[in-house]
């Protein structure tokens, strides 16, 4: 009669339940944090006299007293607490001191009184940022190699510069359409210019670790899901910095046009299935002669001799970044021209227009109002492939501005024969229909 007694008593008491168990999680996940950075300071701690005075249980119960802290009074509890830490800190600092003792420890110890605080809060995330911590104090000795014997300094400018256009630029830029015709988002203009550099970037970080032979192809192929138009720009740029990486830099350019096809087929896909059905042969004939083509020059790079796969230059060039942004830019107010002197004549024109920009959003456009019942699927593959073209056409002006002729007159031809096969393998199917 009493179990049953404080059966009903525990669950007619459900409420408070639900209050009390969130408590117990937000302090368990404290004593994790604690227990985390604490078990890696531990290791660091030293030995004898000159060892560092926090170790796992410090950090253990300093993370647990920014949580009682906050849950007993708050942010003026926590803010007292973690001032009590940084005093206590400071002492042992100076009574520890010696040629150069870092404030690796301290800087961390106070960090986990303030996630300790933020676990009363948001668990998930103070959870988060504790493992990030770990995992950036016991990458000490990896850190300090890649800093100082990896990263050379035009990389780190590199990096400095990238960290400026992206985090302070990019937030700043209005985001709204002007200029001529309406036709120019600054904002979406720089997430062009910071797309470039970010993809420039990553086909030297291929370069360094498989190569000019191996890097840039992969690099290409794998950009182009982002941007094939972008990566075209950045395998240009790539090119006027070291010349002899052109074969390697053509097969990843039109390699990235792997990605443009891909994706085309995912969104017909999923946007309409009997427009996808009838443009199955024309997306699957432009794949193939882009997988040739590219394979062609990536054999060519292949046969390079190792010299060539040194890298040379820097991560990515933001002149040619702007270079790019200006192209496009112009392009689009040229389509916007086009449009209001020539109106909406049919969606053949819209189409094509719009694929001066972007083949997929064209393609989406199209394969709803086949989706809809508006237009049949054989009505749509004409203005798919007329966006297809016209964005082909950005993507010839970009080739033979950005990396010279040596570059232009390998890439544009790929390009070319890649929409002609798109082309035939469509009207083949037109045909059999």
């Amino acid at each position: 009669m009493t179990d049953l007694s404080c059966i009903r008593f525990a669950f007619a008491d459900r409420e408070d339940i639900a209050i009390v168990e969130p408590v117990i999680l937000n302090l368990l996940v404290a004593l994790g944090i604690g227990l985390l950075i604490g078990a890696e300071r531990e290791r660091r701690k030293g030995e004898g006299p000159a060892r560092s005075p926090a170790g796992i249980r410090t950090f253990t119960v300093t993370s647990l007293v920014g949580a009682v802290s906050f849950m007993v009074g708050a942010e003026l509890m926590l803010a007292i607490s973690t001032a009590g830490v940084v005093a206590l800190t400071t002492i042992g600092y100076w009574r520890g001191r010696n040629d150069d003792p870092g404030l690796t420890s301290e800087v961390a110890l106070v960090l986990t009184v303030l996630l300790g605080g933020l676990s009363a809060q948001q668990p998930a995330l103070a959870g988060g940022l504790a493992v990030i911590v770990a995992v950036l104090l016991a990458s000490r000795t990896r850190l300090h190699r890649f800093v100082r014997s990896v990263l050379t300094e035009q990389e780190l400018n590199d990096i400095l510069i990238f960290a400026g256009a992206t985090l302070v630029v990019l937030p700043l830029v209005p985001d709204r359409q002007m200029g001529p015709y309406g036709a120019l988002n600054p904002h979406s203009i720089w997430i062009l210019v910071v797309l470039v550099m970010a993809i420039s970037a990553g086909g030297y970080i291929a370069v360094r670790l498989l190569g000019t032979r191996f890097g840039l192809p992969v690099a290409g192929l794998a950009s182009g899901l982002i941007s094939s138009t972008a990566t075209i720009a950045a395998m240009g740029a790539r090119v006027k910095a070291t010349a002899d990486i052109v074969p390697a830099a053509a097969a990843g350019a039109v390699l990235s046009t792997i990605a443009t096809i891909a994706q085309m087929a995912v969104v017909l896909g999923a946007t309409s299935w009997p427009t996808l059905r009838m443009l199955s042969i024309s997306l699957a004939s432009a794949g193939s002669m882009a997988v040739i083509y590219g394979a062609i020059f990536m054999i060519l790079a292949l046969r390079q001799k190792a010299g060539s796969e040194e890298v040379a230059g820097r991560a990515f060039s933001p002149v040619t970044a702007l270079v790019f942004a200006l192209t496009l830019s112009c392009i689009m107010v040229a389509a916007a021209a086009l449009q209001d002197w020539l109106g909406e004549n049919g969606i053949i024109l819209a189409a094509a227009l719009a694929g001066f920009v972007d083949t997929h959003s064209a393609a989406i456009s199209v394969a709803t109002l086949v989706a809809s019942g508006k237009i049949t699927a054989a009505d749509a593959v004409l203005p798919i492939l007329a966006g297809l073209s016209t964005n082909t056409i950005s993507k010839l002006v970009l080739a033979g501005t950005s990396g010279g002729r040596s570059f232009a007159v390998r890439v544009i031809p790929g390009l070319l024969l890649v929409v002609l096969a798109a082309w035939a393998g469509a009207l083949y199917a037109l045909v059999g229909a």
